[in-house]
């Protein structure tokens, strides 16, 4: 696949939280085929005991690269409503995709405004969905001379650079988790996995942020200092030094609210250093998530650093 190619067909795969399988079986069947021309030889853990989750190990880790595989979406509920899965930001006539018992589904999302000022979400089809079938946006690819945009860059793009950056990986983990967008869970499993078989205790998260009035557009990658989560900032500390030695464009994010698997991590038993680290979008949860080139190149480049020298 050429560079956008493998980001482009990502984005177009049904997985929102709970639901994960198809992309697990993608990046499997890509993991087989790709990983004999990376450069270094890479163990694979996944199956039953690791749900829809994939563990890429090489040579010895010491730093853990977290790349949650999920989106958002909606689930179709009674009659034509539609239930949030994680926190899309719902736009009148959006198009969504799925599929259920009785075939393909494409249907427009309707906004209900309510007399007591709150809003419902219902579908516009043909026919009724068949409750608790999940669905996404309708992808829409589109990209320019800077500018790339579509439907979940949060968090195909986070899984772009960890497939990236494993193309060249001498000693490092890569974790593919599931449940992000909707409250997490696997991750402390996962991490608990690799701190008792392999020692390791440092990690990065591989995920979108926003763009704000701190954070632009093509001023490099955002490393977060903090957001909802407050990581160990020794670690945070160590991680700008070694940015600031590679010369490659980064911006310190510092934000209030938000959350990653790097709070999950936080939040879980075990006593692992994280770091959120990834490029800034705008229109963030909607089918028009929007990144700079300047800002991908950026990413992969610090990542791939990084676990060089951490």
């Amino acid at each position: 696949m050429n560079d956008f190619e493998l980001l482009k067909k990502m984005c177009s795969i049904h997985a929102p939280s709970g639901d994960e399988s198809a992309m697990t079986d993608f990046l499997l069947s890509y993991i087989k085929k790709e990983s004999k021309n990376w450069k270094h030889k890479v163990t694979v853990y996944s199956g039953p005991e690791f749900q829809d989750c994939i563990i890429l190990v090489f040579g010895k880790p010491r730093t853990t690269i977290y790349a949650h595989i999920d989106s958002i979406g909606y689930t179709a509920g009674y009659e034509n409503n539609l239930l949030r899965i994680g926190g899309p930001q719902p736009g009148e006539g959006d198009r969504l995709v799925g599929k259920d018992a009785k075939g393909k589904i494409e249907c427009e999302l309707v906004v209900i405004d309510h007399e007591d000022g709150g809003r419902g979400l219902n579908y516009l089809f043909k026919r009724k969905i068949e409750r608790g079938t999940s669905l996404t946006f309708k992808p829409i690819w589109r990209e320019s001379k800077e500018y790339i945009q579509c439907c979940y860059m949060d968090n195909r793009l986070g899984v772009y650079n960890a497939l990236k950056v494993a193309e060249t990986l001498k000693d490092g983990a890569i974790v593919f988790s599931t449940y992000e967008e909707h409250s997490g869970g696997t991750v402390g499993a996962l991490a608990r996995f690799l701190l008792e078989k392999y020692k390791v205790r440092q990690s990065l998260i591989s995920d979108i942020t926003w763009v704000t009035h701190g954070v632009k557009h093509g001023k490099g990658v955002a490393i977060s200092m903090r957001d909802s989560g407050i990581p160990r900032q020794s670690y945070v500390r160590r991680i700008i030094d070694l940015a600031k030695k590679s010369k490659i464009p980064f911006q310190l994010e510092v934000e209030s609210a938000g959350g990653s698997d790097g709070t999950a991590i936080q939040k879980s038993d075990n006593l692992i250093d994280w770091c959120f680290i990834g490029a800034p979008e705008d229109n963030v949860h909607t089918p028009h998530e929007k990144v700079h080139k300047k800002d991908i190149a950026a990413m992969i480049s610090l990542y791939s650093y990084l676990m060089k020298k951490l």
